[in-house]
């Protein structure tokens, strides 16, 4: 005999029906693992003078050049940031004090549509 299953859609979420619970309990568990992303931390490292305002901006961001700060580390006289980013392939720039720079320590680098450099990181 066959048992009946459904799969119901209700606030986005996938449910699954089962005459079983114990089919339900896996299909929740595998739902929850196709939801979570893996991300890996990346660090992105800057020199600026001490009194800069430093931001990593790009792909990962939608090249908003506000929404990532680099915190000065005196020190060693640089800014960094960490990110968690999901795997994939990214460009980016630093914004120092409101001027774009391509990443001078990033061996990978693309050349865009208007003839500039944008570095690129692979997660």
């Amino acid at each position: 005999m066959k048992q009946q299953q459904t799969v119901r859609f209700s606030k986005g979420r996938a449910k699954h029906a089962s005459a079983q619970g114990k089919g339900s309990r896996q299909f929740d568990r595998l739902i929850r693992l196709m939801r979570r992303e893996t991300c890996k931390a990346v660090h992105f490292e800057v020199a600026a003078y001490s009194g800069s305002k430093v931001y990593v901006a790009g792909t990962f961001n939608n090249w908003d050049p506000t929404t990532h700060p680099l915190r000065h580390h005196p020190e060693d006289n640089v800014f960094r940031a960490t990110l968690q980013l999901p795997a994939g392939s990214y460009e980016y720039k630093f914004v120092v004090d409101g001027v774009w720079y391509i990443d001078y320590g990033c061996p990978h680098w693309v050349v865009t549509a208007s003839g500039t450099l944008n570095s690129v990181i692979h997660v």
